[in-house]
């Protein structure tokens, strides 16, 4: 892939697809520093139907390469993310959350796999040593950890931190499958379907702001059961499973 061409020696390739719910105080912050990168081609910011400013504020940025899509209703960071996968133009397509925990500073490491050949997918870790990171919640740090390592039992991958946002993708990898998961299972999902397709994953280190509740976290204990199921249901066993089932009928 090429890196060259644009001061600095880097080509804009990244479609950076972001998914809101309820951000309006950080997403102009978070904008900002995306769009300051030189990797990024093209925003595309997804409402997930925000009840405060989000909406107004998505459609304030004031840059051609911002594109805003809208949901009616909150549907879930899954769906919000499927939408926006759909309308993706460049060669690499990244998760970027719309609150400040996770850095663009950190894209660096996180594209060196891709565009040196040696990736398809790459996932940035909160766990790997290294960078800094906010010290939270310990039991969510302890449910994480537990959910990525079922997760590689059934994927038979070694990733440190499946639930990380951090996910970069060459866009191919995302036309080979559909997302059916609406909220947080996107991640148990969309990590077993990489694993059944082949694709080459790299993981390396990020930095981490993590928030807490009353600065808006969203993520609870419902949508880690909801995790478990995800990892059951679309993992390679299960898909050997199905597909046997279908052969002897």
């Amino acid at each position: 892939m090429p890196s060259g061409g644009e001061p600095g020696g880097v080509t804009p390739c990244l479609s950076v697809v972001m998914p809101c719910y309820n951000e309006a105080a950080t997403l102009p912050v978070i904008s900002k520093r995306v769009l300051e990168s030189p990797y990024t081609l093209e925003l595309i910011v997804v409402d997930d139907g925000s009840t405060d400013a989000t909406l107004d504020v998505a459609r304030g940025l004031d840059d051609p390469r911002v594109r805003v899509l809208s949901q009616d209703e909150n549907r879930g960071k899954g769906a919000a993310l499927r939408s926006g996968f759909a309308q993706a133009r460049g060669p690499l397509v990244v998760v970027q959350d719309a609150d400040l925990e996770y850095d663009p500073d950190d894209w660096d490491e996180l594209l060196a796999p891709l565009l040196d050949d040696r990736a398809d997918v790459v996932y940035g870790s909160r766990f790997q040593a290294g960078q800094p990171h906010r010290v939270i919640y310990f039991w969510h740090s302890v449910g994480n950890r537990f959910l990525t390592t079922v997760s590689n039992m059934f994927t038979n991958l070694n990733l440190t931190d499946m639930e990380t946002c951090y996910k970069v993708f060459r866009r191919e990898v995302l036309d080979s499958f559909s997302i059916e998961e609406d909220r947080f299972g996107f991640e148990p999902e969309i990590t077993a379907k990489v694993a059944r397709g082949g694709w080459r994953i790299y993981e390396v280190g990020i930095s981490y702001a993590g928030r807490t509740y009353a600065e808006g976290k969203k993520i609870g204990w419902r949508d880690g059961v909801r995790a478990l199921y995800c990892i059951l249901r679309y993992s390679p066993l299960a898909a050997r499973i199905k597909d046997g089932r279908r052969a002897r009928r």
